[in-house]
């Protein structure tokens, strides 16, 4: 069959209204079902090309959805993906002709003069394909008829970043530049002392703070080298430091932010600046990485021949930049040699030297490039789509690159000459206080009128802690440093697992529940307990993610002095009778977990906050159960639900992947709405009999009635969270 990709069907007159601005006139392709569909891998070319366009991972995301993939026998195996690997996720193994003759044709690099010719009519090929450099290889693939999306024209927005093939394979690039510097380099990167003497740490400069910079900022750091980096744009200097990177900066003020994400060229002013940079940092460092791009042109000339010379003998400089022309004078595309005591590396295809792992990203951007193109196992061609419109290339042998212009951001207008100018809204003093002051009226005549129709002291209590908790939880949240959101989102979480306290209070009969109201607040206390523990791990988890090599040793298992003493002298108060020891647990539990929020206002102190917050939880928990006093029975029965809930909680957290953090966050969230919902249920069936002569029956009501509604919004809210996070 012939896959109808190219733009055929109804046509649409109105312009391009979200990324793109042009006069074309815009169509949308007609749909092909996903079972009609096969996508082929063949074989790269080329003797230094190992990759693969497709890992057999990639290929079952697209067996899933109903399509049939065909790889070419033997395709896989210089990236380590062997054919028996592909037939096991359902793909076929086939020939070469079978491979190229498919409805969809996925490669890495752009196909040969003599691959083309293997393509079918009016197929879709969808690989790198760099048309600004290969004018021949377009025409070439028009007379085919062919549709063609380009990896490397994919636009730079938020959206399509999970398609960006090209910052994959920069990552790639900058870690396997460190490595391989690293292997030519004769000293270790980290500093040592020995016996048989000191080890001075390896410096390593990075020239361009891209994805590949940022790359070999961080390999390099975790390595122990001191590492330095430059860029001409100002944004990448939290970006840089953010690796452990010092950034180096010019004296003379320009911004060097382009279109795309990319580098702008700069001033001859600012060149001179920067090359008298470089030139001082070549007589100081061991190591020289340079990145420097900017698109569609030749690779600006940053290091010189000069430079080279007065670098150490021994250093090692490898150009990023070699394939389009070289940021090192020096530089010999494609080859390993050494000038002047310094071995250059001027590879070409460092992707390509990591192939395992490149064709496995580059696979997981293709195959989610290719299946947005589709809606309900249909896969079309949608040009009014901003990432579609931008990766085209050819369009059934219609040229359809390069694509519109990105659309400016509307200028206001200038007022015409003798035109109305709207003058700016004058502030009214009298007015503006009034409102203030009638703000302040409401405030303070509702906590009067609460006051007043407390039905007794306990309410004005609990009123009281709610609006101090609140006041100091604004403020102590509002400080947190953006980069620990994530961590604060999964303490914050674990703590609001107190709601085992309310299951706790209603909890009863033995060892078992023995009616309905005992048994949901069992399973209240229940869930809490599996949020509270998998809470807390979770945020040591994300803490670890920011935790260095180079960073001083952690002894936070001195933090058990202070918590052994916490709970055991509540214990021992407790059992004396001592009354007041409850409330003042109480209290020491809330300012714990206060500290837990505001520890996580930075990196030096959001492990002691994570700790406070186990504290804060465990101590509230324990008050509860001694207030409560509980036969024996029950107490264990608490203790069972305590320790099975932490431990399903605890499992869950430790096993799950780094990556599905956040969205298990959420999903432990909707164990705190269901727990309300469970409590409040319990505690309206345990009442009920007694509502009619309750004197604060209305106000129990209304908190019921609240607390379901709060967690069942919370409940759903969570599981809807969880489900578009993953």
């Amino acid at each position: 069959m012939t896959l109808l990709s190219g733009v055929t069907g109804r046509v649409c007159l109105r312009h391009h209204r979200r990324l793109f601005s042009t006069s074309q006139v815009c169509r949308v392709a007609a749909g092909t079902p996903y079972e009609s569909i096969t996508v082929g891998v063949p074989a790269e070319s080329g003797g230094s090309e190992k990759r693969v366009a497709l890992s057999p991972a990639a290929s079952a995301a697209l067996i899933k959805k109903g399509m049939g993939v065909n790889v070419e026998r033997g395709a896989g195996i210089s990236a380590q993906f062997l054919d028996s690997a592909y037939e096991e996720v359902g793909a076929k193994i086939v020939d070469k002709e079978a491979a190229w003759g498919s409805d969809i044709v996925a490669k890495v690099r752009a196909p040969s003069t003599e691959e083309i010719p293997l393509l079918k009519k009016n197929s879709t090929l969808i690989s790198f394909i760099y048309p600004a450099q290969n004018p021949d290889l377009l025409s070439a693939l028009q007379e085919r008829d062919l549709t063609v999306f380009g990896m490397d024209t994919v636009p730079r927005i938020s959206r399509a970043q999970v398609f960006d093939a090209l910052s994959s394979m920069a990552n790639i690039a900058g870690y396997k530049a460190v490595v391989m510097a690293a292997n030519h380099f004769g000293r270790f990167f980290t500093g040592q002392i020995t016996a048989a003497g000191k080890i001075p740490p390896a410096k390593v400069l990075v020239i361009g703070g891209g994805v590949a910079g940022l790359s070999a900022c961080g390999t390099a750091k975790n390595m122990g080298a001191i590492v330095r980096a430059f860029d001409t744009r100002a944004a990448v200097k939290e970006q840089v430091e953010s690796m452990g990177a010092e950034f180096l900066t010019v004296e003379l003020e320009e911004s060097g932010e382009g279109s795309g994400g990319y580098a702008k060229e700069m001033s001859p002013e600012f060149i001179a600046a920067e090359m008298a940079l470089f030139a001082k940092q070549c007589k100081e460092v061991d190591i020289l990485i340079s990145t420097a791009l900017i698109p569609g042109k030749k690779a600006p000339l940053l290091i010189t021949k000069e430079m080279i010379e007065s670098m150490k003998p021994g250093s090692v400089v490898v150009d990023l930049a070699a394939e389009a022309g070289g940021n090192i004078e020096t530089t010999r595309p494609g080859e390993i040699y050494e000038y002047a005591g310094v071995t250059h590396i001027g590879l070409t295809d460092l992707p390509s030297r990591q192939a395992t792992q490149s064709s496995t990203l580059y696979g997981n951007n293709l195959s989610k490039l290719l299946l947005s193109m589709g809606k309900d196992n249909i896969h079309q061609v949608d040009l009014e789509d901003e990432v579609v419109r931008g990766s085209i290339i050819l369009n059934q042998g219609e040229m359809m690159w390069p694509p519109p212009p990105v659309e400016p951001s509307p200028v206001a207008a200038k007022p015409a000459a003798g035109a109305a100018v709207v003058k700016p809204k004058e502030k009214e003093p009298f007015k503006d206080t009034a409102v203030s002051a009638l703000t302040y009226t409401a405030g303070l005549g509702t906590l009067l009128t609460l006051g007043a129709t407390a039905p007794e002291p306990a309410f004005t209590t609990m009123c009281t802690t709610f609006a101090l908790a609140g006041i100091c939880g604004y403020h102590t949240v509002w400080g947190v440093t953006p980069a620990l959101h994530s961590p604060l989102m999964s303490v914050t979480n674990a703590i609001s697992g107190i709601t085992a306290v309310g299951g706790l209070l209603v909890m009863g009969g033995g060892y078992l529940p023995t009616n309905s109201v005992q048994a949901l607040a069992a399973a209240a206390a229940f869930v809490s307990f599996i949020n509270i523990f998998g809470g807390f791990v979770i945020t040591q988890r994300m803490l670890d993610m920011f935790k260095r090599p180079t960073d001083p040793p952690e002894h936070n298992y001195l933090y058990g002095l202070p918590a052994a003493l916490f709970l055991g002298g509540y214990g021992y108060a407790a059992s004396q009778n001592m009354a007041d020891i409850h409330q003042m647990t109480y209290l020491a539990s809330s300012l714990c977990c206060l500290g837990a929020l505001g520890g996580l206002s930075s990196q030096d102190t959001a492990r002691v906050g994570n700790v406070l917050g186990m504290i804060g939880v465990t101590g509230g928990i324990a008050a509860t159960v001694g207030l409560l006093n509980p036969p024996v029975e029950v107490l264990a029965q608490m203790g069972g639900a305590a320790a099975l809930g932490g431990a399903v909680g605890a499992t869950i957290a430790k096993k799950v992947e780094i990556t599905s953090l956040p969205q298990l966050v959420a999903l432990f969230h909707s164990f705190v709405g269901a727990a309300a919902c469970l409590t409040c249920i319990a505690t309206y069936i345990h009442d009920f009999p007694h509502l009619a002569t309750l004197g604060n029956a209305a106000v129990l009501k209304t908190a019921i009635m609240l607390g379901t509604y709060i967690g069942g919004v919370t409940v759903t809210g969570s599981l809807v969270a969880y489900g578009k996070l993953d």
